[in-house]
């Protein structure tokens, strides 16, 4: 089962850093054994043949187009896509533009743009931990199985309200919101799985237990993956 994980690969980000370990978690304890392979942001052709696309944090990607790319072949192809932190914030900016025809850009990408979809946070998150409040019936609210959870957070932009509206009545569900109201999680029903978290479960405990949302897209990509192979 094949993964890509779209992202420029750095030491420097932590998350980067636990993907072996997590990789080997899943392995043990859930008994799921992915093999991923790293798919820079200034490359994603041939994502297609993947069974999961996870775009991982580290913005600015060197290839905004190519992050965006990828959210799009996961969303049109039904490909389980799971997004956490960059890739919360271009999956977004995918649906934005792509499903809801906005012109609009990434404030850390396009400084000099004119209207803004990701804009900086009043406070960064950068560092931080907080409480996410989870919509009842929600994807991530039955993969969590608690109305709240408390996730840790590399981050300094979030969505524009201005568009929250928007998206939502082109079908994205903003099922997490921190208790400012501020939105947190992202999801698409009527996808196999389609989900995108501010915060950053790959950084949950000491990477020897998955995040329950990597549990969970990792079960997506091995439903996927055996419906294909019983074709």
């Amino acid at each position: 089962m094949r993964i890509a994980l779209v992202g420029d690969r750095s030491p420097s980000v932590r998350s980067h850093v636990r993907i072996p370990l997590l990789m080997e978690a899943l392995r043990e304890r859930d008994g799921i054994a992915l093999d991923p392979y790293w798919i820079s942001t200034t490359d994603v052709s041939g994502l297609e043949a993947f069974d999961g696309i996870w775009m991982l944090p580290g913005s600015p990607y060197r290839d905004e187009a190519g992050a965006v790319e990828a959210a799009r072949i996961a969303r049109e192809r039904q490909i389980p896509f799971l997004g956490t932190c960059g890739g919360f914030q271009h999956m977004l900016l995918e649906f934005a533009r792509h499903v809801c025809g906005l012109d609009v850009a990434h404030a850390e990408n396009e400084p000099g743009a004119r209207d803004f979809l990701l804009t900086p946070l009043a406070c960064s998150l950068a560092g931080h931990e907080g409480l996410v409040r989870l919509a009842p019936g929600s994807l991530i609210e039955q993969i969590m199985g608690a109305p709240a959870t408390v996730e840790a957070y590399v981050c300094s932009y979030g969505l524009n309200e201005a568009y929250q509206q928007t998206l939502a009545e082109h079908g994205l569900v903003f099922s997490g919101h921190a208790d400012d109201g501020a939105v947190r999680v992202a999801e698409l029903p009527g996808h196999p799985f389609f989900l995108a978290t501010m915060f950053q479960p790959e950084l949950a405990g000491d990477g020897r237990r998955p995040h329950p949302a990597i549990s969970a897209f990792a079960a997506a990509v091995s439903r996927r993956h055996a419906m294909a192979y019983a074709r």
